[in-house]
Formats: C-alpha cells, sequence, structure tokens
C-alpha cells in the first residue's frame, strides 16, 4: 500500500522475477544440478537486488566485477566444508572484508554482500568440493542473463535515472563507522556461529545470516536494534506462512517453482519500504527451497526461528558494547551532510540567478533527497513507535518534517532557477547568502550574535515582492519573475530558523514547547 511513484517498485519487482527466473531455466537447459540451480538463482537475485551505483555504466562495471568477488569465496567455502575449524574461520573473515569493503561506496557494499552470500550458499546447499566446477558455470551464466535482462532487455535505469547512493561517513581508523562495523558483525558473526552451533551442527549458518545481514545499512547502534527487530518479526511472520504455504507442497516443482518467483517479487517490492515485509518473503522463500530440497519440516521451521534469534541477540550485544556508534552522533552527521546540500544548492541558484550558465541547482536538489531518505533511516530509532524517549521522539518527527519542507523548497528554487527568464534581482542573492549562513549558523553549532542580523529579513508574500524597490532592474517582468524564487528562498529561511531549537537541544532533554 506505500507509494510507488512511477511504478518504479513494481517494474523493478516484476523486472527481477524475469531475471531470476531466466537464470535458473539458464542452469537446467544447461543440465546442471538442482544445488547449481539454485547457486545460479540466488547470485542472480543478488546481482539484481545489490548492484545500486549512482549511474548504469557503473553498475555494468560491478556487476562485472562480482565474480571476482564470489568465486574465491565459493572455492574457499568448498574446499574447507568438511574442515569445520577453519570452515569457521574463513567465514568470519568473509565477514570482516565484506562489511570493511563498505568504506568504498556502493560498489563496496555490493562486492562484500556477494561474497558474502557465495560463502553462505554453500553452507545452505551442502555443497563439495566437486561440484565447484558447475556452481562456478552456474554463478557464471546467471550473472550474464541477469545483466542482459537489466541492462539489455529491460533498462528501467535509461528511463529513469539511478539515484546514487550517500557515501559513507568519513573517518579514520576506528573512527571510521564502516570500521567499527566490521569489527561489530565480526563479534556478532562469531558469537552467533558458536552459539548456532550448539543447536544444530548442519544450519548454524541462519544464526550467522541473521547477523550479517542486520549490519547491512545500518550506521549506528539504534538502527541495528530497530533493523533486528523487524528482522525477528519478519521470520515469525515468514515461518507461520511457510507452514501453511510450503510445508503442504511437499517439493512439488512446478508450484514451488511459482511461489518462489512470488517471493522474488516480494523482495524486491517490499525491500525499499518494509524490512519486515521483506523477511516474510525470504523466510517463505527458503521454506519453498528446503522442500525442493526434501528437508523441509516444521521443526526445521522452527530451528530457523531460533537461529534467526540467536543472530538478532548477538547483533544487538556487538553494536551495544563493541565500538557503540551512538545513535545520536549518526544522525547529527547526516543531518549535517543535508543541511550543507541545502547550502550548495542555494549558493549555485545564486550563480545561476546572477547569469551563470555552468551553475545547475538540480543535482543539489536530487542528492538532498537521497540524503534525507538516509537521515529518517538514521532517526527511525527515534520515530518508533516502541521508542521510550517521548521528547527525543518529538523533536525527532519535528527535525523530520522540517527537513522535507526544506527538500520542497530546495525542489522549487531548482525548477525556478532552470528557467532561463528567472530575474536577475539583487534580493535573490542576498536572500541565497542568507539562507547560506543561516545553514552555517546550524552547522558550527553557535548562536548567531545577533537575531536580528541573521533573520534582517522577514519571510514575504509573494504578493508583496513587486512592491519593494529594485536596486538592479526596473522591468516589471523581471521583479515579477522573482517572485517565485524569492518565495521559496525565504521558506528555507524560515524553515531553517525553526530547526535551530531542536538541532541544538541536548539529545535527553525535553523539547522546548513539548
Amino acid at each position: 500500500m506505500a507509494p510507488d511513484p512511477g511504478r518504479l517498485r513494481l517494474r523493478n519487482a516484476t523486472r527481477a522475477v524475469v531475471g531470476v527466473g531466466l537464470a535458473v531455466t539458464a542452469a537446467e537447459l544447461a543440465g546442471l544440478s538442482l544445488t547449481a540451480s539454485i547457486t545460479g538463482g540466488l547470485a542472480a537475485l543478488l546481482a539484481l537486488f545489490t548492484v545500486i551505483d549512482g549511474t548504469v555504466r557503473a553498475q555494468r562495471v560491478t556487476t562485472a566485477l562480482l565474480p571476482a568477488a564470489g568465486f574465491p569465496a565459493l572455492a574457499l567455502a568448498t574446499a574447507l566444508h568438511d574442515l569445520p575449524p577453519y570452515r569457521d574461520a574463513a567465514f568470519l573473515a568473509v565477514v570482516f572484508c565484506g562489511v570493511y569493503a563498505r568504506r568504498w561506496g556502493a560498489r563496496g557494499h555490493a562486492l562484500g554482500i556477494f561474497a558474502f552470500m557465495q560463502y553462505f550458499v554453500v553452507q545452505f546447499l551442502h555443497a563439495a568440493p566437486a561440484q565447484l566446477p558447475e556452481l562456478y558455470l552456474a554463478v557464471g551464466v546467471a550473472l550474464a542473463v541477469a545483466a542482459a535482462v537489466r541492462f539489455l532487455l529491460w533498462p528501467i535505469e535509461r528511463r529513469t535515472p539511478p539515484v546514487a547512493a550517500p557515501a559513507p561517513l568519513p573517518g579514520r581508523g576506528l573512527a571510521r563507522p564502516t570500521t567499527r562495523q566490521a569489527v561489530q558483525a565480526t563479534v556478532a558473526c562469531g558469537l552467533a556461529l558458536a552459539v548456532g552451533q550448539i543447536l544444530s551442527e548442519e544450519r548454524w549458518y541462519w544464526a550467522v545470516g541473521t547477523a550479517w545481514w542486520i549490519f547491512v545499512n545500518t550506521a549506528s547502534r539504534g538502527e541495528t536494534l530497530v533493523r533486528g527487530f523487524r528482522r525477528v518479526l519478519g521470520t515469525v511472520l515468514g515461518i507461520l506462512a511457510g507452514l501453511a504455504v510450503a510445508l503442504p507442497l511437499h517439493g512439488a516443482a512446478a508450484p514451488t517453482a511459482a511461489l518462489v518467483a512470488v517471493c522474488v517479487f516480494g523482495i524486491f517490492y517490499t525491500a525499499p519500504v518494509s524490512y519486515s515485509w521483506m523477511m516474510l518473503a525470504v523466510t517463505v522463500m527458503a521454506g519453498l527451497l528446503y522442500g525442493l530440497l526434501g528437508v523441509l519440516t516444521p521443526q526445521l521451521l522452527v530451528l530457523r526461528l531460533a537461529e534467526t534469534a540467536v543472530g538478532a541477540l548477538f547483533a544487538a550485544l556487538a553494536v551495544t558494547l563493541v565500538l557503540p556508534v551512538t545513535t545520536h552522533d549518526t544522525n547529527e552527521a547526516w543531518i549535517q551532510r543535508a543541511l550543507r546540500t541545502v547550502r550548495r544548492c542555494a549558493a549555485e541558484t545564486a550563480e545561476r540567478l546572477a547569469g551563470s550558465a555552468t551553475a545547475d541547482p538540480a543535482p543539489h536538489a536530487v542528492e538532498l533527497e537521497v540524503l534525507l531518505a538516509r537521515v529518517r533511516m538514521s532517526l527511525a530509532p527515534l520515530v518508533h513507535p516502541l521508542s521510550p524517549f517521548r521528547g527525543r521522539r518529538a523533536r525527532a518527527r519535528q527535525v523530520l518534517a522540517l527537513l522535507d519542507d526544506c527538500a520542497r523548497e530546495v525542489r522549487g528554487l531548482a525548477s525556478v532557477a532552470a528557467d532561463p527568464d528567472a530575474g536577475h534581482d539583487a534580493r535573490l542573492a542576498a536572500a541565497c547568502r542568507r539562507v547560506e549562513a543561516a545553514v552555517e549558523a546550524l552547522l558550527t553549532r553557535e548562536r548567531a550574535r545577533d537575531a536580528a542580523d541573521r533573520h534582517a529579513a522577514a519571510p514575504v508574500r509573494p504578493s508583496d515582492v513587486v512592491e519593494v524597490p529594485v536596486p538592479v532592474t526596473t522591468d516589471a517582468s523581471d521583479v515579477s519573475r522573482a517572485v517565485p524564487a524569492l518565495a521559496h528562498l525565504h521558506g528555507l529561511e524560515r524553515l531553517l530558523a525553526e530547526l535551530d531549537a531542536p538541532l541544538r537541544t541536548a539529545p535527553r532533554s525535553p523539547l522546548v514547547g513539548s
């Protein structure tokens, strides 16, 4: 029921079903085993799901690099499968490297996930070293098919240019969030592996997989805890659905394949809006695959839930006790990055309205939308209904609402600036400078000495603007064209002023006026 502008989620999910379906069909037509076909299908799913670079060209490069990350992991996993101590140590090394690779942005993120999942699938399918050649063939064929579907048969990104994920937060050594998270994930996966093997010597890998995926796309303690809760919730619902759907099929090929296609669609359609719903689809799909392998039982599904709980528990402990990254620090960093984008947009607008042919605020407006999505994710722990911090929840909601309004004004400003006939009014440059100064005041967290200077001009109604003397031009048409830009700039001034109170309030202080 979530909004789907341009039906992008619908198209992306449908394309994923086509890509994964064709990849598995190609593996079957090549005479590969069921184990190889499932491995190929998973590779195609990951190629379509995790490659999110900001340009189509970069996506092609990342897709081409996936075998370089996945093939060594497959070889290592199959070679060490019967040597548990070495297998476990290698798995933890893959975990650390996979998370650490996120420091290189979207490409490192995708390659890290692909390497981890190739190691994981060998544990899931109990693949033997003798099967490695056909696993290589299945993955290679699947990636080629997925690439053909994505870039040739159904190039959604050509009509809707992809938006690059924001770069990870900066830092050095253990101050770098991705490095700290790599250590946290390795500790969590190590503990999950040990306890998971106590629960089951054959299915322990679910605990490790749970701990790993909880750390994906999170950057703070709060985000990780909320994601763990949603993963357990989705798994519980998925197991209940699996008992009703997957178990009665007894591995029947045709209906199982059809339902797996439905699950693939559900994974892609729900992932951008609900992690719990995505996990429901993943859990049902896993149950269906177990049915194909002939090992699905109610006890296995219960074991899956227990292993998931173990992984979520140790992810929560690791993110809380091992080099914790506080939610407040992460929130502040992402909000500051969004505000800097507002400042850059104002600066580009000023140059554009002054006559510069190269200045363009539009890319910054797009970047702000991406950053606000990341801010919403970062603030999710505070606005969660179960959050016990009422004051912080109210502040977080206020900040989100104001930033959303800022984004609306920035979009309008970029649209006005794109008009070649936009007025070149001295007031526009002055208003842009005031917006930049207001952002700078928020970024430095230092109150201006004189509030009157910071808000020298009260917000002006569009109907009043034309009555103000215009120092640069006296052409009435130029004045009227300046009205929309001034309205958006004054709107930004007002919103930035309103952001001052919630951003300057101490994290645990009560919200002023609440």
